[in-house]
């Protein structure tokens, strides 16, 4: 649940890394760090905070350097604290290394114990530390080697770019589960987790990093490694719902494009009669839009959203929390009374938030809410690198669809089925991840795990 960003070769290297770190903003609203290698001396600012209250002007002076990385994040491992910020940045015997980490190591805290009981001393809580201690404790000849004996040591999910005074280096895990991406402006070459950020840029998306790949960039240029046994892709069917900005290229398609895709496959089949469509916004616009052009309802903005209350409006009081609705979305009052609303939403983790927006719609005087989720009941939670709850906090886990439109108080309920999600994504060979929905874990995790995940998804 973190944006990456690595540049190589360029004289403004810490401003462009800013500029990528924002348009990744929406991959992780607790902290940000850059750090940039000018020949061997290191240059690293990370705070808690968004990026542009981060980096300053006179802050982003202090970064020179021609190759830098950066980091955005939201913690699935690990606390939320200063500490835990990215990039770890470390001198070891072989010099220095800055690291930057998007996704869920699986079996950390098992190569955390051995490495302390053999004399490691961890100055984090984050799962990607234990990459730091392997690479350092590595006897391989090149970082790109250190680098392939510590992934072949971990499991779970990973994008990563590691950064030296003399070469960028990019990595993926073998499924493919999180994104990343190769992109190049004029001489420099650019690591992304997500393509949205080459727009802002101007620079030219080239491909995608394969899964399993180790990308190194320096002087020569760039040169991959596939040094991992090849394994079916898993690519996080999350992303493309919920988690990615929708004018990304991701898993070889426009997550706009397949947002629209899963929203008219909620529409086939379904006779509601409604006067309007309307989106949870943001993430439920794409399926809004595909829903209204297959059914033929019109669409409408029923509901706006206040974007200047992000996902960091997280607080424990319950009081709180319920405000934070009505602080983050309100109703047109004039257009959705005496109206019947088809009411879209990505997906349902608690369904709290789903019935405060459905009890504001009544209060503004909607006649009827026929409530669809463009993805099928969340019923298990995420090892692998997106931050759901524990199963018992799951709602669809443990109550049937019609036990949970009675508790939203919604006068219709329907989910898009894991069968019409494969359709949506055009048949063919079924590249992704749906363990939350399935429960079908490919990777191997202690069962402990489920009582540590967080809770990312307060809004639901």
């Amino acid at each position: 649940m973190c944006g990456i960003f690595g540049i190589y070769n360029h004289k403004d290297a810490a401003n462009i890394t800013y500029l990528g770190l924002y348009a990744l903003q929406h991959r992780g609203q607790e902290s940000a760090g850059i750090a940039c290698f000018d020949e061997n001396t290191v240059h690293l600012h990370k705070q808690m905070g968004l990026v542009s209250d981060v980096f300053t002007a006179d802050v982003l002076k202090t970064l020179q350097g021609t190759n830098a990385i950066g980091h955005v994040r939201y913690s699935t491992a690990g606390s939320s604290d200063l500490k835990n910020s990215q990039p770890i940045v470390v001198e070891y015997l072989k010099g220095h290394l800055a690291l930057a980490h998007n996704g869920n190591l699986t079996n950390a805290r098992i190569i955390r114990d051995d490495l302390r009981d053999s004399g490691s001393i961890f100055q984090t809580t984050t799962d990607t530390e234990v990459i730091v201690h392997l690479i350092a404790r590595s006897k391989e000849r090149n970082t790109a080697d250190r680098l392939t004996g510590a992934l072949n040591t971990i499991e779970g999910s990973y994008s990563l770019v590691l950064l030296t005074p003399n070469e960028l280096i990019a990595a993926r895990d073998p499924y493919g589960i999180r994104p990343l991406c190769l992109g190049r402006l004029k001489d420099s070459h650019i690591i992304s987790s997500e393509s949205c950020a080459f727009d802002l840029i101007e620079a030219e998306f080239l491909r995608e990093i394969e899964p399993g790949e180790i990308l190194v960039i320096n002087e020569k240029g760039t040169h991959s490694l596939f040094p991992f046994k090849k394994v079916p892709r898993k690519h996080c069917i999350f992303e493309y719902i919920y988690f990615a900005r929708p004018d990304s290229f991701m898993f070889g398609r426009t997550v706009y494009t397949i947002r629209k895709a899963f929203g008219r496959g909620l529409a086939k089949g379904d006779t509601v009669e409604a006067d309007m469509v309307i989106p949870i916004p943001d993430s439920g616009i794409g399926a809004a839009i595909g829903y209204s052009q297959a059914s033929g309802i019109p669409f409408e903005l029923g509901l706006i959203r206040n974007h200047y209350v992000g996902r960091t409006f997280i607080e424990p009081e319950p009081s709180i929390r319920h405000f934070g609705v009505k602080l983050k979305h309100n109703a047109i009052h004039d257009l959705v009374k005496g109206k019947k609303l088809v009411v879209i939403d990505d997906s349902i983790v608690r369904a709290t938030t789903s019935r405060k927006i459905i009890s504001m719609l009544r209060y503004y005087g909607a006649r009827e809410i026929h409530f669809r989720v463009s993805s099928p009941p969340t019923k298990y939670p995420c090892f692998y690198g997106i931050d759901t709850p524990s199963r018992k906090q799951l709602i669809a886990s443990s109550h049937t669809v019609e036990d949970i439109k009675t508790y939203m108080q919604c006068d219709s309920l329907r989910y898009l089925t894991v069968e019409e999600m494969k359709d949506a994504l055009d048949g063919g060979d079924y590249t992704f991840c749906d363990a939350c929905f399935t429960g079908d874990y490919f990777i191997p995790f202690p069962r402990a795990m489920d009582m540590e995940q967080m809770e990312l998804f307060s809004r639901q």
